[in-house]
């Protein structure tokens, strides 16, 4: 049985899955000891091929390709936790990528007790702006502390809280980690290590505008508003 359990959600994501999926293979804990589940939620694209592509030209890596036709990103990380078989999981967008020891270090936070932790998120981009943006946001979720994006857990912790409110189409991440905590859990913050994701999404409207209206929604969604939203 593998220690760790990686599942990324993916609708619509032939650009990036490749990468993300690298990542995974290029982590210095050892592949026979690690899963990775990709689950296609819905794509109309070739996310499915190229997922299936990667895992075909690197066997000695264990991925499984699953399929959630009913979009929702709670639904999908879902699906993979079901099929997941390690004792401890880390949820990863499907256009991110996470540092080479990300799994290593992840398995001696597990070790340490804890039930689940947010993982530090880097702009996967050399510009300014996208990198000040992350910045920023990680900087608000030390001073507030709150625990959001990207994290791992445990499968007991999951287990007991019953997986995602899949209802919620934004903040299912809080959400989740706040009802881990509430469940008696210990949450920590993982450090030494990162997961970089694409900007592209601060880039979807002329002068980076979206920085802003994201901003806005993530801050709204943090108090419980418009968690019911498409992604």
């Amino acid at each position: 049985m593998p220690e760790i359990s990686i599942i990324i959600p993916a609708r619509d994501e032939e650009r990036y899955v490749r990468r993300a999926l690298a990542s995974v293979a290029a982590q210095t804990w050892p592949l026979d000891q690690l899963e990775v589940l990709v689950v296609d939620n819905g794509s109309v694209d070739a996310t499915a091929e190229v997922a299936r592509s990667y895992g075909a030209a690197h066997p000695a890596l264990s991925m499984r390709l699953l399929s959630e036709p009913v979009a929702g990103v709670a639904r999908a990380k879902n699906r993979g936790a079901r099929e997941a078989q390690g004792r401890l999981f880390i949820f990863l967008d499907a256009d991110s990528r996470m540092a080479p020891n990300l799994a290593r270090s992840v398995v001696g936070w597990g070790r340490r007790g804890y039930g689940a932790g947010s993982i530090p998120v880097l702009a996967d981009s050399s510009d300014l702006l996208d990198r000040g943006f992350f910045a920023l946001l990680e900087f608000g979720k030390r001073l507030f502390n709150l625990q959001a994006q990207m994290f791992f857990c445990s499968r007991q912790a999951y287990s007991r809280i019953g997986g995602f409110a899949e209802e919620l189409r934004l903040a299912e991440d809080s959400d989740f980690l706040a009802r881990v905590r509430d469940a008696g859990f210990p949450l920590c913050r993982v450090r030494g290590s990162w997961i970089a994701t694409s900007p592209r999404r601060l880039r979807a409207r002329p002068w980076r505008l979206n920085m802003f209206a994201m901003l806005f929604r993530w801050m709204l969604a943090s108090w419980g508003i418009g968690r019911r939203r498409h992604y």
